[in-house]
């Protein structure tokens, strides 16, 4: 199983609508670092959902459905979506103020690459990430 972030502007698409809906096509991507990280996610694998810009929090844990599919949004092949579904929100959001501050979390893509809008994640960063927001 692998690990990923996804980013999205609260006001373009938020967990709480993500949860309402119940699941999403993750479409939209037109980078293609980002895509080509689309492209290595796998049926299963967990994803963290972090609300950017205005909020800058990771939200909650969601799950692959569907791998890379073209991206119907557009007539261009060279783009893909996912399917994801919402797996639970963590107990209490995880700011960027916090991923920071965290030693574990210090070369992970969203401080190292903070404009990437979809990233790889290593299993004890994303452990460490749902602790952060566990109410324990």
């Amino acid at each position: 199983m692998n690990y990923w972030l996804v980013k999205s502007e609260p006001d373009a698409y938020s967990w709480q609508r993500f949860i309402k809906e119940g699941k999403t096509m993750w479409e939209g991507v037109r980078n293609y670092q980002a895509r080509n990280n689309l492209k290595e996610m796998k049926k299963g694998d967990l994803v963290l959902f972090y609300h950017s810009v205005s909020e800058k929090r990771v939200m909650g844990i969601a799950r692959v459905t569907k791998e890379h599919y073209p991206d119907p949004t557009t007539g261009d092949d060279r783009w893909v979506v996912v399917d994801l579904v919402p797996e639970s929100a963590l107990d209490r959001p995880v700011t960027l103020k916090e991923i920071k501050a965290d030693p574990r979390l210090e070369n992970i893509a969203l401080v190292k690459q903070a404009r990437l809008s979809v990233m790889p994640l290593q299993r004890e960063a994303f452990d460490a990430i749902v602790e952060l927001g566990s109410n324990q």
